[in-house]
């Protein structure tokens, strides 16, 4: 392997700023220097394959043209990396696939109905194959261009991209090229629809059709520009330990993700879902009360125990026998805009099983859907009013010597076609309280408002707190619109 040492950077995004434009440009971010919780940033570019699902057709490209297959999309990106095979080395990553797989993805496995109006028109599963990556390690302070050169290209592009990035780290980034809501933003699920959708839930779980199901509202507007000044914002206003900004074609990312899905190293496989939520409050003493009475919640714990038992018999259908467990229930965790109960999963993958068929045995994750999950997302297909895309699906890496890590696409905007979309949802129990629940998706949306606030060129653009006094349960709500 060729590894090149470049100047530590505490703030990534000076070296990744040299690339941000490039189609297929992906940032890995940990959140430095603002996430407690960040350890290692990941930057690609230049990927010698890619792979993109729509619909029942995947699109592989590469230097030498373009095939489509109708065979599954996991199948095929483990057969695209199975050439390419390496030795773990002590870096995470060293060369592999990175890419999206959104929500509607599990479609592909699953017959679910077809009600939600697709309004993202974006490809379910979007993956490149790198053979390079700038690796930076927050905790020891080091830099890594790395490679394992398996195309010529690479070889020849070496010396450029050494001397790119050490530019890049000696010399502040350029200033990044405007970003501007052109409408209000909008939501597809007003206060009113909110309860209607909230009482079905309720005597659906009655009924015993399921225990839990996660609702969401859907936000957008109009814009124009350039997403990455609205990343660069975002990191500064919602560290997280699993954002990340993506260049695709057609469209970009923008993810502020605080939950781990699945984490693979060697054999050893990691779940960390999140359930239970309050809000953080300037006021140094409420704020701790907010955390004290979300780590007492006999309602959040039951919530959360009931997704840690969903994803331990996920994650057991590829793991060992006996070897799944749960490490930690219940940890607090605070982020800048919420305090989360955080639980470990783990278990051991089974001889002769990967990271991607764990990936595709759990997909989408459970902390995302309800349980049980096949009846929850029907219930979700009926009653959220658009498709999710990529929201609550993942954003992974999988190497070359098959370790995986991946997070949860929520708190995750995507722009294209001049709009900008994001997402914030909640799971429902038998004892939810509807003010409560509708009240938490606001809560957990605050970051992405208060950035479309930065961006709007209406500086009164309502947020959450205006937008919960000025339309009460139970009366016809427009939010930011």
């Amino acid at each position: 392997m060729h590894r090149h040492a470049l100047p530590y950077c505490q703030d990534a995004a000076r070296q990744f700023a040299a690339i941000a434009a490039q189609p297929w440009a992906i940032y890995l971010d940990s959140g430095q220097p603002g996430s407690q919780y960040g350890h290692y940033d990941i930057l690609v570019a230049e990927p010698f394959l890619t792979l993109v699902t729509d619909g029942t057709a995947t699109t592989l490209t590469d230097r030498n043209g373009q095939r489509i297959s109708s065979d599954d999309p996991f199948t095929l990106l483990r057969d695209a990396l199975a050439p390419y095979a390496q030795p773990a080395q002590a870096l995470p990553f060293t060369g592999g696939a990175i890419g999206y797989f959104s929500y509607d993805l599990a479609r592909r496995m699953e017959q679910l109905p077809e009600l939600a109006v697709d309004g993202e028109h974006i490809p379910q599963m979007m993956v490149g194959v790198y053979d390079w990556a700038l690796v930076v390690d927050h905790r020891l302070k080091q830099c890594w261009l790395v490679s394992h050169q398996l195309h010529p290209a690479t070889a020849q592009r070496w010396p450029a991209l050494c001397a790119m990035f050490e530019a890049a780290a000696a010399q502040p980034a350029p200033p990044p090229a405007p970003f501007q809501l052109t409408t209000p933003v909008q939501s597809n699920l007003d206060a009113a629809a909110y309860a209607v959708a909230f009482e079905r839930i309720q005597r659906y779980i009655h009924d015993g059709d399921c225990y839990q199901v996660n609702l969401a509202q859907r936000f957008s507007a109009q814009a124009q520009g350039d997403p990455w000044a609205a990343y660069l914002h975002l990191r500064q206003i919602s560290p997280a330990p699993f954002m990340a900004y993506m260049h695709l074609p057609g469209l970009q990312v923008l993810s502020a993700s605080p939950e781990r899905f699945l984490q693979v190293r060697g054999r050893h496989v990691e779940t960390r879902p999140i359930k239970g939520t309050r809000p953080r409050a300037a006021d140094h003493l409420q704020d701790q009360r907010n955390a004290d009475e979300l780590s007492a919640s006999l309602k959040d714990r039951a919530e959360n125990v009931m997704i840690v038992d969903l994803l331990r018999n996920d994650i057991g259908k590829t793991c060992a026998l006996g070897s799944v467990r749960a490490e930690r229930l219940f940890a607090l965790e605070s982020f800048a805009n919420v305090h989360h109960l955080v639980s470990t999963v783990t278990g051991t993958l089974s001889e002769g099983m990967t990271a991607l068929e764990l990936l595709r045995g759990c997909f989408p994750g459970g902390s995302i859907t309800g349980a049980p999950k096949l009846r929850s997302m029907e219930i979700i297909e009926e009653l959220e009013p658009h498709r999710r895309g990529l929201y609550c699906g993942a954003i992974a890496y999988i190497g070359f010597d098959g370790n995986m890590d991946s997070n949860i696409a929520i708190r995750t905007a995507v722009y294209s076609h001049g709009e900008i979309r994001f997402w914030a949802g909640g799971g429902i129990v038998a004892d939810s309280e509807m003010q409560r629940e509708y009240s938490e998706t606001w809560d957990k949306a605050a970051a992405m408002l208060q950035l479309m606030r930065h961006f709007s060129p209406d500086p009164d653009m309502p947020g959450k707190d205006h937008l919960q006094a000025a339309y009460p349960v139970g009366q016809d709500a427009s939010p930011c619109g």
